[in-house]
């Protein structure tokens, strides 16, 4: 194969909603180019990016899928992603490594609530970004509306670079407002033949050429100059001016096509090829200390890792970005996170699950090579001599969580190990076995991404499973002082266990004042591990329980806190005053002096009006207006507390706290709700007291399990 250099590859990723086309304009993409000589289709499950057996089931892509194309003297490198926002994963770091982003939008519906989640991203990025307005041989297209909504959404970047004549199911031709032509298609799509523009389409077409031409000359000084000397630029002039917009993310210029008809695709592919950023001239990457670090070929060997994935018959593949140098096989690259030492020893241009080996990739190739034993997603590897660390991708954080159980009695320790390489495959999966809560715990963006973990672990491990509600960490307190004593008494020949502890117990706060009532002897703050703490004093006088035993007496009432008597869970944010006690010259021992405080502690912590504190988290849902209604009334029932309301991109956004006992698939039932138009973040915002009626329900329940 071809080696390309750095000048003449272009890296691009397709994103849009589901059912938008990215799947087919791919498909279009690589046979223009003669890649592969039949174009496959969804339904016959043969296009070259879906290619894995759970997409050929579900019908829409799960993974994102590298490709390349050959087009004219470029190398171009597709990414194509999936439309749902549960594999956000795949999609962001797809966006990360890309030099242009191709967001296709579905000429029926404009701007849909994928786009816009999608668009965060790419803004976030900056990247600069071509709309391609797919499906305009639909019955129910309208180009001119979804044209509208893209202004209406992103603004006066939108650059209307095309638009379609005999739009609908009589779709064959486009006019193109840059060459200034029209583009005629056969009736079975491919090449077309260039002709004038129609004497009806003229006026029009002018018009709208100006103003392209306007809007390539704003991107430049110079170039707006020429425009006030000639009126005009000629058409290299127009690239440039197009090309210094888009990446400075002020041109975002649009298309239209019919990926199913295979009509449209090759004119953007052209515009890619001589308009599009190469990866030279991209914004630079920046390293963990926020310096940039362009995309350089005469430094030292720097790789990006953005994706892996397990073939499970093949290994490990890991897919990369060449940030500077190459990398050629047999090259040894250091991990700059772990320091494991990398040999690569194949090196793949990827077309789905087709591999093409090569010898080299240039600075800002994309490619993939197997089984780096030390190497994960979001890791850097380097040259040695040359440490540097590009900076990690912030995957966003799980939306929902279940509880996993093995249907196989020792299937446990598998599972886990299974979900464990999900998660270094996909970051977005978090998985821990949670001590508190007795559980082994997933985490995901949502139902579907549950769905396809499972589906993983049952047909490629064999591994059966049921999802389960997770229990809620919960933790325990107190409301009120109370004292407590406890004599531990045993005897059954030989030496016997004797220990007595008296002891008070209050509610600790930052702050709070010496106990007044007692001689402080020694005391200790510890911060709990799991949140909170305690204040642990030695009051005792006249040596009624000798000093050697005050650790015992701590280490018992640490036992008890890890076990709290209401629901079993932890115990936070209490002083305990240790102020009398009694002991044995010959019977007492740590292990007596262990169970009394212990024991205290638990007589002491009933009689304190102990109090239930729940997770509460914070909620923001971005929704379309229309929708308010019924998403502020799903809320109130699960005891939100709606905090305020805002508008953004125009969408609404609510902000809310809720208990997280109370948001159990609230993914799902948004997506229900909203007809899958809203999206939500959560996170962790403090503990806090349970209503007292909601608190008896679970002490109830809690202790029916344990009599269970």
């Amino acid at each position: 194969m071809k080696v390309y250099d750095e000048k003449h590859i272009k890296n691009v990723v397709l994103l849009g909603a589901p059912k938008a086309g990215k799947t087919l304009l791919a498909e279009d993409m690589i046979f223009e180019a003669g890649i592969v000589h039949r174009r496959g289709t969804i339904e016959a499950k043969s296009t070259v990016s879906d290619y894995h057996e759970i997409e050929h089931e579900r019908g829409n892509s799960v993974f994102a899928t590298a490709l390349h194309t050959e087009w004219k003297d470029y190398k171009i490198n597709i990414i194509d992603t999936p439309g749902f926002d549960d594999f956000i994963g795949e999609i962001v770091s797809s966006v990360r490594v890309a030099d242009t982003c191709v967001m296709v939008v579905n000429a029926q519906h404009g701007v849909e609530v994928g786009t816009s989640l999608i668009w965060n991203y790419i803004d976030r990025f900056s990247k600069p970004t071509i709309f391609a307005i797919n499906q305009v041989d639909h019955p129910k297209a309208d180009f001119d509306a979804a044209l509208g909504a893209l202004k209406t959404k992103f603004g006066g970047a939108v650059t209307q670079m095309q638009y379609p004549i005999n739009q609908g199911e009589g779709f064959n031709a486009i006019i193109d407002l840059l060459k200034m032509v029209m583009y005629k298609f056969p009736v079975d799509g491919g090449k077309p033949k260039k002709l004038d523009i129609p004497e009806s389409e003229k006026e029009k077409a002018e018009k709208l050429h100006n103003e392209l031409v306007e809007k390539a000359a704003e991107n430049d000084e110079r170039l707006m100059e020429k425009y006030f000397e000639k009126g005009t630029l000629d058409e290299d002039e127009m690239r440039e001016g197009l090309k210094l917009g888009m990446i400075n993310h002020d041109v975002f210029p649009v298309f239209c096509m019919s990926a199913k008809k295979n009509m449209g695709s090759g004119r953007m592919m052209g515009f890619i090829d001589n308009v599009a950023p190469t990866p030279l001239e991209a914004k630079p990457e920046l390293t963990t200390d926020g310096t940039p670090l362009p995309l350089d070929p005469t430094k030292p060997t720097v790789l990006f890792v953005f994706k892996s994935h397990l073939e499970p018959n093949l290994g490990k593949l890991s897919f990369f970005k060449v940030i500077s140098g190459e990398i050629t096989t047999g090259s040894e690259v250091v991990n700059s996170q772990t320091g494991a030492v990398e040999k690569i020893h194949q090196l793949f241009i990827m077309d789905g699950k087709n591999r093409t080996p090569v010898d080299k990739l240039v600075t800002g190739d994309i490619g993939a090579t197997l089984k780096l034993k030390d190497t994960f997603t979001n890791q850097t590897l380097h040259a040695k001599g040359y440490d540097v660390t590009i900076q990690p991708i912030e995957f966003p954080a799980p939306r929902i969580r279940t509880a996993i159980v093995a249907q196989t009695k020792g299937d446990d320790e598998k599972i886990g190990e299974v979900l464990g390489k999900i998660h270094q495959e996909d970051p977005t999966v978090e998985v821990e076995y949670s001590k508190e809560l007795k559980q082994l715990i997933i985490s995901a963006q949502g139902e579907l991404h549950l769905a396809v973990c499972k589906w993983y672990l049952e047909n490629v491990y064999k591994l059966h499973i049921t999802f389960e509600p997770p229990r809620i960490s919960y933790r325990e307190t107190i409301r009120k002082p109370s004292v407590a004593s406890y004599r531990h008494k045993k005897q059954s020949g030989g030496a016997g266990q004797f220990g007595e502890v008296h002891m008070k117990i209050e509610p600790w706060y930052d702050g709070m004042p010496e106990p007044a009532e007692y001689n402080v002897r020694g005391k200790e703050f510890i911060d709990l591990p799991w949140g909170g703490k305690l204040a642990f004093y030695n009051c005792i006088v006249g040596g009624v329980i000798d000093a050697r035993f005050i650790p015992s007496i701590l280490k018992g009432v640490m036992e008890k806190m890890e076990e709290g008597p209401i629901t079993g869970s932890y115990v936070r944010d209490v002083r305990v005053c240790v102020f009398d006690g009694k002991m044995h010259p010959v019977d007492s021992n740590d292990i007596s002096f262990k169970i009394a405080g212990m024991m205290a502690f638990k007589d002491a912590f009933l009689r304190a009006e102990p109090q239930l504190l729940e997770p509460i988290y914070e909620l923001e849902v971005m929704l379309p207006e229309e929708v308010m209604g019924e998403v502020m009334g799903d809320l109130q029932t699960r005891r939100a507390l709606i905090i305020g309301m805002d508008s953004k991109d125009h969408y609404q956004v609510i902000k809310a706290r809720a208990p997280l006992a109370a948001l159990d698939r609230y993914s799902t039932t948004l997506r229900s709700l909203t007809q899958g138009r809203a999206s939500f973040t959560q996170r962790f915002s403090e503990f806090s007291p349970v209503p007292f009626e909601v608190q008896q329900e679970i002490a109830k329940a809690s202790h029916e399990v344990e009599a269970v």
